[in-house]
């Protein structure tokens, strides 16, 4: 019965944090901040202290998630409403770099030192502080860089170029597999697709690592 009750408070938790994760948008992977880091660590807890807890039985689990839930998701929708919450939560973006001057003062409220601040540069390929003109810290902890004039680099805008229509790639079969609707969406059949592939010497989509269709260009492929 022991191992029935881990099992079933392991599924319970696995459904709970997915439920949790999409209820909570995108927005907490990539652009976490310390209210969203700690929220994450609670929840995880909750589940993990649960499984081996003998005491905690899964209805208590399932209570425990479901407030923490409610919270954070209320917290979400506070925030979105109401913007002295946002900045109370959230924090706001600091300006670290302005006009080519490292602000010292905002620096060292943000915690940062200068080896830091050169890694987030370098990490937007920026290798000296020379070459920036505005760098904003933002509230999960990267940096948004805004580069000199001297140092940007030219547009076709900027070269009187003529523009050209911007497409974006689609994937149509990764590791063998067709991707059935991106070929539907770029109005290709099967047929079509065999065929553009027999022409790089390919006869099945099992042999295929990676295809990438492009509007204006040779279908892109890379066998096993």
């Amino acid at each position: 019965m022991e191992f029935v009750q881990i099992f079933l408070e392991l599924i319970f938790g696995y459904i709970a944090l997915f439920v949790l994760t999409k209820v909570m948008g995108k927005t907490q992977i990539t652009q976490i901040t310390p209210f969203d880091f700690i929220s994450a660590l609670i929840l995880g807890e909750l589940v993990g202290n649960a499984v081996y807890d003998k005491e905690i039985t899964i209805s208590k689990v399932i209570f425990a998630v479901i407030v923490w839930g409610l919270l954070i998701f209320v917290t979400e929708i506070l925030t979105q409403k109401k913007k002295g919450l946002r900045k109370l939560l959230e924090g706001e973006p600091s300006i670290v770099i302005r006009k080519g001057k490292i602000d010292y003062i905002v620096l060292k409220k943000a915690h940062l030192d200068i080896n830091q601040l050169q890694h987030l540069l370098r990490a937007k390929g920026i290798f000296s502080i020379r070459e920036c003109q505005y760098a904003i810290l933002e509230t999960d902890g990267a940096i948004s860089v805004l580069r000199k004039s001297s140092y940007s680099s030219p547009t076709l805008h900027d070269l009187n170029l003529p523009l050209s229509n911007v497409t974006l790639p689609v994937t149509l079969i990764m590791d063998g597999q067709v991707e059935l609707d991106n070929l539907q969406m770029i109005e290709w059949d099967q047929d079509k697709l065999f065929n553009e592939i027999r022409k790089h010497g390919v006869h099945s989509e099992k042999e295929v690592l990676y295809a990438e269709w492009k509007e204006g260009e040779p279908l892109h492929v890379q066998t096993y």
